[in-house]
């Protein structure tokens, strides 16, 4: 885990040493050009970084020690609020490996491509949910088939 965050750290700070401070992708500017992968790598990495830092505090607060209240709505209450965060940390486990499958999605110079029709996604897209895959109209028809499929 230090290898990996000590890679990430280098690979951070090669993307940051690319960009200007105030840096944003441009529709001006060719698509998927090396500032834009570094500015795209750097908020994949942040990001990730930030889900694994809320993770490490979540279990350093289940560590502390159980749940104590007295009253059993007061704890009822606790309990429900931990499932809720528990839930929410799985969700981010998954989005972790959404977000390392897109780490390397970069490194192949596939980011930013359609996975099913291999066109450009498209900037305000990837900036929005950098983590897309697929076209508007690629994931909208995917949802589509998805939807008819689970009413059969």
């Amino acid at each position: 885990m230090a290898t990996t965050a000590s890679k990430e750290n280098e690979v951070l700070e090669n993307a940051k040493s690319i960009l200007a401070p105030d840096y944003v992708p441009s529709d001006d500017e060719e698509y998927m050009n090396e500032q834009q992968q570094a500015y795209f790598r750097m908020l994949l990495i942040e990001w990730k970084r930030s889900i694994r830092d809320a993770a490490d505090q979540t279990l350093q607060s289940l560590q502390d020690g159980p749940i104590r209240e007295a009253d059993l709505n007061d704890r009822a209450s606790s309990e429900t609020d931990w499932g809720i965060e528990l839930r929410t940390r799985d969700r981010q486990r998954k989005l972790v490996s959404k977000i390392e499958s897109a780490l390397r999605r970069i490194d192949e110079g596939e980011y930013g491509y359609c996975e099913k029709t291999g066109d450009p996604i498209g900037l305000k897209r990837l900036i929005a949910r950098p983590v897309a895959t697929m076209t508007v109209e690629a994931q909208e028809a995917h949802e589509r088939r998805e939807k008819i499929s689970r009413d059969d």
